[in-house]
């Protein structure tokens, strides 16, 4: 668990110093970098489809893990419940961009959670305790909350617990299922999570607003479909 807590710390960091940068931004620099985490988020999402997507064994199933995700995903109003969440911790904060930080957390969620590093890492330092993705997705993660932190504010710390949970929960998932966490199951979770990236990108650029948390469950599908398929033969 060393390369996730120093993961975990140094998006702690990244917050704290991005933040302080933020009060020395003037409005003009402030929408240049919402403009250019929305290309970010855009372009590592396509790249993580065109990355894994020639790899993939099983070409429809991104579809219907993203019709079936985001239809639960609705159902359960995850983005509301979120926005909501968001909202109430900005005005104990006694500012008023309640929406921004949600789109903020959104958006650095994905950045830090949903990509080829965080989700081999804890795998392979399960697996063989080697933390190498770990701490090179760090270095990473310290700089993306910089940028972040800088733009959204200091509330973009919260994204740190989250990221810490969904590391362990895979390391914990890693050591007991051992050889199930394939590549095949990590190439089709990738690719479902670049189009979740590329969609937060998209909501940035004000280009097309899509409620992406409500399509996380997507995730969950590949996972169920594996699961089955082994039952099964």
């Amino acid at each position: 668990m060393l390369g996730t807590i120093t993961n975990t710390a140094c998006i702690i960091a990244g917050s704290v110093v991005g933040s302080v940068l933020k009060k020395g931004i003037k409005d003009e620099y402030s929408d240049v970098l919402f403009t250019a985490m929305g290309l970010a988020a855009a372009g590592l999402g396509i790249n993580s489809i065109v990355k894994n997507m020639p790899q993939s064994n099983y070409p429809v199933l991104f579809i219907v893990s993203l019709a079936l995700g985001g239809l639960l995903g609705t159902i359960l109003d995850i983005d509301g419940k979120f926005q909501g969440l968001t909202e109430k911790i900005q005005n104990k904060m006694g500012k008023s961009s309640g929406k921004r930080l949600g789109e903020g957390l959104t958006t650095g969620i994905l950045l830090y959670c949903i990509g080829t590093l965080s989700i081999l890492g804890p795998i392979q330092s399960a697996l063989y305790g080697d933390n190498t993705f770990l701490f090179t997705n760090a270095t990473l993660d310290l700089v993306t909350s910089m940028v972040l932190a800088s733009t959204y504010g200091i509330g973009m710390i919260l994204a740190a617990p989250v990221l810490f949970c969904w590391q362990g929960s895979i390391y914990l998932l890693a050591t007991m299922l051992g050889d199930f966490m394939t590549t095949e199951i990590m190439t089709e979770i990738s690719i479902v999570g670049g189009f979740l990236i590329f969609s937060s990108g998209l909501g940035i650029l004000k280009i097309k607003e899509i409620k992406t948390l409500n399509m996380l469950p997507a995730l969950l599908v590949p996972v169920l479909w594996f699961i089955g398929r082994s039952i099964i033969l």
